[in-house]
């Protein structure tokens, strides 16, 4: 049954809403990025879509977004927020993997070899804002320390997938997905079956990790 708790942070009132698992061997928190919360499609779809497969999800609202505020934080402040949820992350007393989407996923890959995450899940990247690529974010990504899986839509003007660098992280690219993960109807592939081809990257990911 889902559940959400309330999480006092130095930046605010934060919540977690549990989605669990019914014999779970490890937690999966997914912070959302700076333009929207814990409804995206591709958050929806792994809390949906991974318990059964033993993993349960902790969806993560930054304080910002408790507060109805309309523009996230700066990346120090949802650091913060971040590293004060973790404790109740891990309450359960299983391993977790720091994730996110956009902005989420850089707070997931800034933070995650001090707060001892098992393995960093980065969905929709900003490798670079939208057509700035000299202006790259890949440092963060190639310094998360973790075993890090990075799901990234082919036509994400943030970065496409063959834009990224290698560095030990593995990639999983969604077909004509936007940084969203929506794909247009012309696409060869519906949007159910991008965001199944998504949670089943993610979840056999995850199988094969050995925190």
């Amino acid at each position: 049954m889902t559940t959400t708790e309330s999480v006092d942070t130095p930046a605010g009132e934060a919540r977690v809403t549990w989605h669990p698992a019914r014999e779970p061997r490890l937690v999966l928190a997914v912070g959302h990025g700076a333009g929207g919360g814990i409804e995206a499609r591709d958050l929806r779809a792994l809390a949906e879509a991974l318990p059964a497969r033993g993993i349960t999800v902790a969806l993560v609202e930054q304080p910002w977004r408790v507060a109805g505020k309309k523009v996230a934080a700066a990346p120090k402040v949802l650091d913060e927020g971040w590293r004060a949820l973790w404790p109740v992350l891990a309450k359960p007393g299983l391993p977790v993997v720091a994730g996110g989407r956009s902005a989420g996923a850089r707070v997931a890959c800034r933070t995650a070899v001090e707060l001892g995450a098992a393995g960093v899940l980065a969905l929709a990247f900003p490798l670079h804002p939208p057509g700035r690529p000299e202006k790259s974010r890949a440092e963060e990504l190639l310094g998360a320390g973790r075993p890090t899986l990075v799901v990234q839509g082919g036509r994400d003007p943030f970065g496409r997938p063959e834009e990224f660098p290698g560095g030990g992280h593995a990639l999983v690219e969604i077909p004509y997905g936007d940084h969203g993960f929506a794909v247009p109807k012309k696409a060869g592939l519906t949007q159910d079956e991008a965001l199944a081809r998504l949670t089943g990257a993610v979840g056999d990911w995850l199988a094969r990790l050995r925190p």
